[in-house]
């Protein structure tokens, strides 16, 4: 029933908000002579905000020392994003960035048993290279079948397009993967494609409300806090974990 899982990558496989893009954020602005700084609980309220360029917009709509005239702010944006860019993959290639916990142990689980992976992020095809070839080795798209990031789905997750294309793309239907996120915009994103999704609370999104998860919880890597529960002796979610709650749901709907 279970054929694939499609990944979120940005504070799904990795916190790489808080200790990735925020801080390339701050060296861009450092480089560039920019007097801004980002920090940890400010950036949380830009995450509400979808996409780098964008939230660098946003912020300069809300600032005095800002350019005034808009294309000398989509100008600055770019340059600072670009920057950015830079700064993220040196932090990951310096190896500041690790995969949460249980990520490695969920690909290795889906490789076993021949459930396919797949990346859908609308990050940019950069910062996913440069997170997953640093964990994974130089030859890391071998393992998914399908990586799909912001150049090939510009429309920022609310927008469900970046799940569209993995389905076509995998060939699979809804029923048969599962999204893994940490995020409401990737729920929303995933839902409105009626896949189902597994959410593991991320720094900036702790323990929101989740109607539409499969299940929710704080971590990968532990059995505990989830809901609905994890099997009493599971000291991580491992992918039977996961047919379980897919097996729970699909009785359940079968019975309404």
């Amino acid at each position: 029933m279970l054929k694939a899982l499609l990944w979120d990558v940005d504070g799904t496989l990795a916190e790489t908000e808080r200790d990735g893009h925020r801080v390339a954020f701050n060296r861009a602005f450092a480089t560039a002579g920019v007097p801004w700084r980002w920090d940890e609980a400010y950036y949380g309220e830009l995450l509400q905000v979808s996409g780098g360029r964008e939230r660098l917009l946003h912020d300069m709509s809300r600032r005095a020392d800002a350019p005034d005239a808009q294309q000398e702010r989509v100008a600055l944006a770019a340059q600072l994003h670009g920057l950015k860019n830079s700064f993220y993959e040196e932090i990951v290639r310096g190896g500041e960035l690790r995969l949460r916990a249980g990520v490695s142990e969920l690909f290795a689980d889906c490789l076993q048993a021949g459930v396919r992976l797949a990346i859908a992020t609308t990050t940019s095809g950069g910062n996913v290279e440069a997170l997953l070839g640093q964990h994974l080795g130089s030859a890391w798209r071998s393992q998914f079948a399908a990586v799909l990031c912001a150049e090939e789905a510009p429309r920022k997750k609310p927008d469900p397009q970046v799940y569209q294309l993995a389905l076509a793309q995998l060939q699979l239907r809804p029923q048969e993967v599962v999204a893994m996120e940490d995020a409401p915009a990737g729920v929303m994103a995933a839902g409105a494609v009626d896949i189902k999704v597994v959410v593991a609370h991320s720094y900036y999104f702790p323990a929101p409300a989740y109607g539409r998860a499969l299940a929710s919880g704080p971590s990968l890597g532990s059995g505990a806090g989830w809901q609905p529960r994890a099997a009493v002796s599971a000291q991580r979610i491992t992918l039977e974990q996961i047919v379980r709650w897919q097996k729970r749901t699909a009785g359940e709907r079968r019975a309404s």
